[in-house]
Order: structure tokens, then C-alpha cells, then sequence
């Protein structure tokens, strides 16, 4: 019988959850399925106990095609709104949220969940505002967020964003959720959904002692083949599936039922989401073989000794879609997002150079800009959690922290820099015992930019602002 979970109050899933991502590939050549043969296809999942289907607005029709389940037996449907980067207003959110209810043919999305390609513009914030709105009109149910690293978790969380998921990759190849989220899940009412569990069918016997291929057949393993790559190669890749498979031999099971039982048993996993090609082919009974054994602490050891040869998976969750390497099946963001407009508003200067203006009413206020450029040389005003008229993070010293250096970063974006160009930041404590959480957030972020920097006790205005940073950049031609 297939595990459930209960996510949230009113919602509980199946620990496996279909995932129809692979409807955009069927459909990559311009036709659409036919959605009524395509729900008929969700049927025997449902009766198998496979309940659960993951879809976003970008899966080709996916929404249609589970709008036109007929809902016998009764099935959830999640999905996902992935807004482009920029700018977003109620009006944007509300079309978002009402295409989806129309495709799903229902009154409330379940849980949609939120993607933000970078974390240097805040109109990420002001969408996940505008969803709450919507929760509390009663158009969604539950809010979750997809590729969110924990730092930026852990920041909705004590900004009281009311998020119950995270859908992050997690397999035997990718151990990035292990570094702080399955902690964050641990002291917070948070779920993981792990995706790309199987590597796009590469952690499965398909692969065991089989030569590296020369060509790829789907985006799923364009995409999986640069981790692949990037844990140690077609030779990595071999250790670990040898280790799955002894494990699956004293199962008598499949390397894909170990790959999926080892994530399964992680600390926070609420459920994984396997693709399904509708109305193509079918692992039901297969997968159904999940919930037939659970794995000994030797086969854990096992498999993690395998994994300790791999080259960590670089950065944080997520990392894969903003920053470089970014380990998508183009090798970039080209079939993602056409680009990033300015982060904040940008403006010539009376005294010549650029002005960069958040909009915060401290800057009309006092009379100053968020930044300044002239010429190579970036100055950045001192910054606090300030987004509008909330504070970011809430009391959390790290949270407020990242917050800043997040708009210290849209504010160099602004004018064509980039974090790595800040030479001197300052830190400003209210309390100087709080030294410690800030640094390490600090430390995250610039570890590898090590800039000149002054950490000094000198309490921000305004009671709720913990922390304050004022940062100088030289932009350098790359």
C-alpha cells in the first residue's frame, strides 16, 4: 500500500507524487496531447495509490490535462506559478492564479508553489504578498516555494510567509538539501519534495557498467548529465550505482527502488516526485515496490560511502538555476527567462553618474540614494531589512542579514555590477553580542569575494532593524 502524508491541514498526499513535467517534452514539437486520453492515463496511477500530480503553469498542458481528470477516484493536484523575472503586481498574481484554477477546472489550488529566479530583486516578496491575499480569499489552500535555498527559507519563514513546502532536487547525486534544510524542516512546520531523484533515469540499472553516452534523447537527461558531471563523472556515477546495487540485491529490488527509498528516509522528505510520460509507459508496480521494504543502517552506510567519492553538487539548493554552473539541459537560462531588468530603478545624477532608488520612504526622507555609480566606483548606502514597510526576516539576525546583502546586490545589479565587485562593506551591530550570526550570514555570502570590512556596535534607527550594511564596489570589465 503507498505511504501518505499529511503536508498541511487539508492536504495529504501520496509519498510518491507523478510528476508531469514530462508533458512539455511530449509535447515539445508543437502538438498538444489529447487531454481527455491523457486523464484516462492519470487512472491507473490514482487506483495504485498514486494519488498525487505535480504540474506548473510551464509543463505544456499539464493543468488541462488534470482539469479534465474526472476525479474518480479522487486525485490532488499541485502545481506551480513560475512568474518571469521583474515586477510583479496583484493584477499579474491574480490572472496567474485564475489560469490555473480555469485549466484545473476547480475553485482552489491546493498548493501552488512560487519559483524566483534571483534573490536580488524583492518583487519576489511582493508576489508571495500577493498569494497570501489569495489564501485568504479561499483561492488557494496552501503556499510552497520550489529551488529556495535555506538561507531565503529560513527568511520567508520568520517573515511569517505562510510556506508549508519546498520542492528542491535531492538524490544520491545531489546532497545539497542535507547542508541546512532538512534542519530548517526539523525547527520549522516545513516539508521537502525531492525531484530528480532518479537523475533523469541515470540512478537506474539502465546505466549500471553501460559506456557514457555519446547522444541524449530528452531534456530530463540533458539536464541530469551536467550533475552527472559535476559530482565526478560517468566514473562517479558508476560507484554509486554498483553500491544501489548491492543494496537492491539484498532487497531484491531495483536500483531506482533504492535511489528512491534512500531520499524517501531522509529527515524532512514528505514525499519524491517521479515523472510519468501519460499514456507512454508505466512503473506503477515497479514503484509501488518502495513501500515493500525500508533500508538497514549498513545499507545506509553503504551508500553514503559511495557518495563521500562524489564531488559535491556546488552551492545550495536551487544554485543550479541562478548562478554558475548552471545545471539546466541548455547549459544556461536561455530557455528559461529572456533576462533580468534592473533590480531598482536607475536614474542620471545632477553631479553626473547614476543613482540607483529602492523606493523606500527613507530615501525621499533624508535625501539620498540606495547607491550611487560614477565611473567604476559603486557606493552603497547603509542598508536595512527594509522592503516597503516591512521588515525582512523578522527577529532573526541571519535572515536580516541576507535581506540586506541581498538589496546590496539588486542595487549593483542595478548599474551592471555583480557581488563580486564589493571591496569594503560595513556592519553596523545593534547589538554587539549578536556579532556572531551575522558574520557567518556575512561569511556565506561574501566567503569567496572577501572584501575589506568593519564590523562596529552603532544601533541602526529604529527598533526593529538589527543589523546595518553600507558597501563600496569597483566594477571590473569580465
Amino acid at each position: 500500500m503507498v505511504d501518505r502524508h499529511q503536508l498541511a491541514p487539508g492536504l495529504e498526499v501520496s509519498r510518491v507524487i507523478t510528476g508531469l513535467w514530462q508533458v512539455a517534452d511530449q509535447e515539445r514539437g508543437g502538438s498538444t496531447l489529447d487531454p481527455a486520453v491523457a486523464a484516462a492515463a492519470m487512472r491507473p496511477y490514482v487506483e495504485a495509490g498514486f494519488t498525487t500530480f505535480d504540474m506548473a503553469d510551464h509543463y505544456g498542458s499539464a493543468e488541462v490535462i488534470v482539469g479534465a481528470y474526472d476525479n474518480r477516484p479522487p486525485a490532488e493536484a499541485l502545481t506551480k506559478w513560475v512568474p518571469e523575472p521583474g515586477a510583479i503586481d496583484r493584477e499579474t498574481v491574480r490572472a496567474a492564479v485564475q489560469r490555473a484554477l480555469d485549466r484545473l477546472r476547480c475553485d482552489r489550488v491546493e498548493l501552488l508553489q512560487f519559483h524566483s529566479w534571483n534573490y536580488w530583486d524583492p518583487s519576489y516578496l511582493d508576489g508571495l504578498q500577493y498569494l497570501r491575499e489569495l489564501c485568504d480569499e479561499g483561492l488557494i489552500r496552501h503556499l510552497g516555494m520550489t529551488n529556495t535555498d535555506a538561507a531565503h527559507m529560513r527568511m520567508l519563514l520568520h517573515s511569517g510567509v505562510p510556506v508549508v513546502t519546498n520542492q528542491v532536487c535531492f538524490s544520491l547525486l545531489d546532497q545539497r538539501p542535507k547542508q541546512a534544510l532538512t534542519q530548517l524542516c526539523a525547527d520549522h512546520d516545513l516539508s521537502l519534495l525531492g525531484y530528480g531523484t532518479l537523475a533523469g533515469g541515470f540512478l537506474t540499472d539502465r546505466w549500471l557498467d553501460e559506456p557514457e553516452p555519446e547522444a541524449l534523447e530528452t531534456w530530463s537527461q540533458m539536464k541530469y548529465k551536467r550533475f552527472v558531471d559535476a559530482a565526478g563523472g560517468w566514473d562517479g556515477l558508476q560507484t554509486v550505482l554498483r553500491a544501489a546495487r548491492a543494496v537492491a540485491d539484498r532487497h531484491e529490488v531495483t536500483i531506482a527502488n533504492v535511489a528512491c527509498r534512500y531520499i524517501l528516509e531522509q529527515p524532512g522528505v514528505a514525499a519524491i516526485i517521479i515523472g510519468a510520460r501519460l499514456g507512454y509507459s508505466e512503473h506503477i508496480a515497479a514503484t509501488a515496490r518502495l513501500f515493500e521494504f525500508a533500508l538497514s543502517e549498513s545499507d545506509h552506510a553503504e551508500l553514503e560511502a559511495a557518495i563521500a567519492t562524489l564531488d559535491p553538487i556546488p552551492g545550495d539548493s536551487g544554485d543550479e538555476y541562478r548562478r554558475a554552473p548552471f545545471l539546466t539541459a541548455t547549459g544556461d537560462l536561455s530557455h528559461h527567462v529572456k533576462g533580468f531588468p534592473p533590480a531598482y530603478a536607475v536614474q542620471p545624477r545632477s553631479a553626473g553618474g547614476q543613482q540607483v532608488l529602492s523606493g523606500t520612504v527613507w530615501e525621499d526622507l533624508a535625501g539620498f540614494s540606495r547607491a550611487v555609480r560614477r565611473g567604476n566606483r559603486v557606493w552603497i548606502s547603509g542598508t536595512t531589512a527594509t522592503h516597503g514597510d516591512r521588515v525582512i526576516g523578522g527577529a532573526d539576525l541571519a535572515s536580516q542579514t541576507h535581506f540586506i546583502i541581498d538589496k546590496i546586490e539588486g542595487a549593483l545589479q542595478s548599474v551592471g555590477g555583480r557581488l563580486q565587485d564589493v571591496v569594503r562593506t560595513r556592519v553596523y551591530l545593534r547589538n554587539g553580542e549578536d556579532w556572531e550570526p551575522i558574520s557567518r550570514a556575512h561569511g556565506a555570502r561574501f566567503r569567496a569575494i572577501q572584501p575589506a570590512n568593519t564590523l562596529v556596535q552603532a544601533p541602526p534607527i529604529g527598533d526593529e532593524y538589527l543589523v546595518e550594511i553600507d558597501a563600496e564596489a569597483l566594477l571590473t570589465e569580465e
